[in-house]
Protein backbone atom coordinates (compact mmCIF):
# COMPACT_ATOMS: atom_id res chain seq x y z
CA UNK A 1 0.00 0.00 0.00
CA UNK A 2 2.68 2.49 0.99
CA UNK A 3 4.92 2.00 -2.01
CA UNK A 4 2.42 3.32 -4.57
CA UNK A 5 0.80 6.16 -2.62
CA UNK A 6 1.91 9.61 -3.70
CA UNK A 7 2.19 12.96 -1.93
CA UNK A 8 2.26 16.45 -3.41
CA UNK A 9 5.37 18.34 -2.27
CA UNK A 10 5.06 22.13 -2.06
CA UNK A 11 7.74 24.73 -1.52
CA UNK A 12 7.31 26.93 1.56
CA UNK A 13 5.62 29.43 -0.79
CA UNK A 14 2.99 26.75 -1.63
CA UNK A 15 4.41 26.41 -5.14
CA UNK A 16 4.13 22.79 -6.34
CA UNK A 17 7.57 21.22 -6.66
CA UNK A 18 7.11 17.51 -7.18
CA UNK A 19 5.05 14.41 -6.55
CA UNK A 20 6.85 11.99 -4.26
CA UNK A 21 6.17 8.64 -2.62
CA UNK A 22 4.64 8.50 0.87
CA UNK A 23 7.75 6.81 2.28
CA UNK A 24 9.94 9.77 1.30
CA UNK A 25 7.36 12.24 2.63
CA UNK A 26 7.32 10.52 6.02
CA UNK A 27 11.11 10.50 6.20
CA UNK A 28 11.14 14.23 5.40
CA UNK A 29 8.53 14.80 8.11
CA UNK A 30 10.51 12.98 10.79
CA UNK A 31 13.66 14.87 9.72
CA UNK A 32 11.64 18.05 10.45
CA UNK A 33 11.99 19.33 6.87
CA UNK A 34 8.27 19.53 6.07
CA UNK A 35 4.91 20.11 7.65
CA UNK A 36 1.73 18.31 6.68
CA UNK A 37 -0.77 20.52 4.84
CA UNK A 38 -3.40 17.81 4.44
CA UNK A 39 -3.63 14.13 5.18
CA UNK A 40 -5.62 11.12 4.08
CA UNK A 41 -7.94 9.11 6.31
CA UNK A 42 -5.43 6.25 6.36
CA UNK A 43 -2.76 5.65 8.98
CA UNK A 44 0.60 3.99 9.33
CA UNK A 45 0.72 2.07 12.56
CA UNK A 46 3.57 0.71 14.57
CA UNK A 47 3.75 -0.61 18.09
CA UNK A 48 4.25 2.88 19.54
CA UNK A 49 2.70 5.35 17.10
CA UNK A 50 -0.18 5.88 14.73
CA UNK A 51 0.74 8.35 12.00
CA UNK A 52 -1.71 9.78 9.42
CA UNK A 53 -0.58 9.32 5.81
CA UNK A 54 0.10 12.76 4.33
CA UNK A 55 -1.57 13.88 1.12
CA UNK A 56 0.14 17.28 0.73
CA UNK A 57 3.31 18.44 2.48
CA UNK A 58 5.10 21.79 2.49
CA UNK A 59 8.78 22.48 2.97
CA UNK A 60 9.55 24.51 6.09
CA UNK A 61 12.30 26.46 4.32
CA UNK A 62 12.07 27.92 0.84
CA UNK A 63 14.40 26.36 -1.68
CA UNK A 64 15.26 27.76 -5.09
CA UNK A 65 14.54 25.23 -7.77
CA UNK A 66 16.15 25.34 -11.18
CA UNK A 67 13.79 23.16 -13.13
CA UNK A 68 15.42 20.77 -15.52
CA UNK A 69 14.24 21.02 -19.05
CA UNK A 70 11.47 18.57 -19.88
CA UNK A 71 13.08 15.97 -22.15
CA UNK A 72 11.95 16.06 -25.76
CA UNK A 73 10.62 12.55 -26.31
CA UNK A 74 7.84 11.05 -28.39
CA UNK A 75 5.97 10.19 -25.20
CA UNK A 76 6.21 13.77 -23.86
CA UNK A 77 5.00 15.27 -27.16
CA UNK A 78 1.99 12.95 -27.14
CA UNK A 79 1.33 13.82 -23.48
CA UNK A 80 1.58 17.56 -24.25
CA UNK A 81 -0.89 17.18 -27.13
CA UNK A 82 -3.22 14.90 -25.08
CA UNK A 83 -3.08 12.06 -27.68
CA UNK A 84 -4.93 14.39 -30.04
CA UNK A 85 -4.08 14.96 -33.70
CA UNK A 86 -3.08 18.60 -33.99
CA UNK A 87 -4.51 18.77 -37.53
CA UNK A 88 -7.95 17.10 -37.33
CA UNK A 89 -8.53 17.25 -33.55
CA UNK A 90 -9.40 13.58 -33.09
CA UNK A 91 -8.03 11.51 -30.22
CA UNK A 92 -6.05 8.39 -31.09
CA UNK A 93 -4.21 5.66 -29.20
CA UNK A 94 -1.79 4.97 -32.04
CA UNK A 95 -0.74 8.53 -32.80
CA UNK A 96 2.37 9.55 -34.75
CA UNK A 97 4.70 12.53 -34.54
CA UNK A 98 4.88 15.08 -37.36
CA UNK A 99 7.50 17.72 -38.14
CA UNK A 100 5.62 20.94 -38.98
CA UNK A 101 8.62 22.06 -41.02
CA UNK A 102 9.80 18.77 -42.55
CA UNK A 103 13.34 17.62 -41.76
CA UNK A 104 14.31 17.67 -45.44
CA UNK A 105 13.35 21.35 -45.55
CA UNK A 106 15.47 22.26 -42.51
CA UNK A 107 13.04 21.33 -39.73
CA UNK A 108 14.61 20.44 -36.42
CA UNK A 109 13.65 18.11 -33.59
CA UNK A 110 12.47 20.86 -31.22
CA UNK A 111 9.29 21.31 -29.16
CA UNK A 112 7.92 24.04 -31.45
CA UNK A 113 8.33 21.93 -34.61
CA UNK A 114 6.85 18.61 -33.44
CA UNK A 115 3.18 17.74 -32.98
CA UNK A 116 1.06 14.66 -32.48
CA UNK A 117 -0.70 13.67 -35.71
CA UNK A 118 -2.94 10.79 -36.70
CA UNK A 119 -1.59 8.48 -39.38
CA UNK A 120 -4.04 9.81 -41.97
CA UNK A 121 -3.15 13.49 -41.43
CA UNK A 122 0.58 12.71 -41.24
CA UNK A 123 0.33 10.83 -44.55
CA UNK A 124 -1.64 13.65 -46.22
CA UNK A 125 0.82 16.31 -45.06
CA UNK A 126 3.87 14.20 -45.83
CA UNK A 127 6.95 16.37 -46.29
CA UNK A 128 5.00 19.42 -47.49
CA UNK A 129 4.92 22.81 -45.81
CA UNK A 130 1.65 23.67 -44.05
CA UNK A 131 1.04 26.55 -46.47
CA UNK A 132 1.12 24.05 -49.35
CA UNK A 133 -1.71 21.99 -47.83
CA UNK A 134 -5.29 22.72 -46.77
CA UNK A 135 -4.30 21.80 -43.22
CA UNK A 136 -4.03 24.04 -40.17
CA UNK A 137 -2.71 23.44 -36.69
CA UNK A 138 -5.28 23.40 -33.91
CA UNK A 139 -2.74 25.15 -31.67
CA UNK A 140 0.86 26.19 -32.00
CA UNK A 141 3.15 23.78 -30.17
CA UNK A 142 5.13 25.07 -27.20
CA UNK A 143 7.64 23.67 -24.78
CA UNK A 144 5.71 22.46 -21.71
CA UNK A 145 6.51 23.62 -18.21
CA UNK A 146 7.18 21.52 -15.12
CA UNK A 147 3.74 22.59 -13.82
CA UNK A 148 2.12 21.01 -16.89
CA UNK A 149 3.53 17.62 -15.95
CA UNK A 150 2.58 17.99 -12.30
CA UNK A 151 -0.95 18.87 -13.41
CA UNK A 152 -1.17 15.79 -15.61
CA UNK A 153 0.13 13.58 -12.82
CA UNK A 154 -2.16 15.08 -10.18
CA UNK A 155 -5.49 15.11 -12.00
CA UNK A 156 -6.85 12.10 -10.10
CA UNK A 157 -6.26 13.60 -6.65
CA UNK A 158 -8.91 16.30 -6.19
CA UNK A 159 -7.32 17.68 -3.01
CA UNK A 160 -4.26 18.68 -5.05
CA UNK A 161 -6.23 20.66 -7.64
CA UNK A 162 -6.04 24.09 -5.96
CA UNK A 163 -2.26 23.78 -5.60
CA UNK A 164 -1.85 22.66 -9.22
CA UNK A 165 -4.18 25.41 -10.52
CA UNK A 166 -6.68 22.81 -11.75
CA UNK A 167 -9.76 23.80 -9.79
CA UNK A 168 -11.70 26.94 -9.04
CA UNK A 169 -11.44 26.46 -5.29
CA UNK A 170 -9.33 29.07 -3.51
CA UNK A 171 -6.48 27.92 -1.29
Amino acid sequence: MLSNDKVLLLNSSYEPINIIYVKKAIVMYFLDKVEVVSQTNNYIRSVNIKFPIPDIIKLKKYIYIKYDSIPLTRRNIIKRDHCTCQYCGKKYNDITIDHILPKDKGGKDIWTNLVAACKKCNLIKGNKLLKDTNMNLIKRPTKPSNLFYLQNSGKENKSWHPYLYLGKKEI
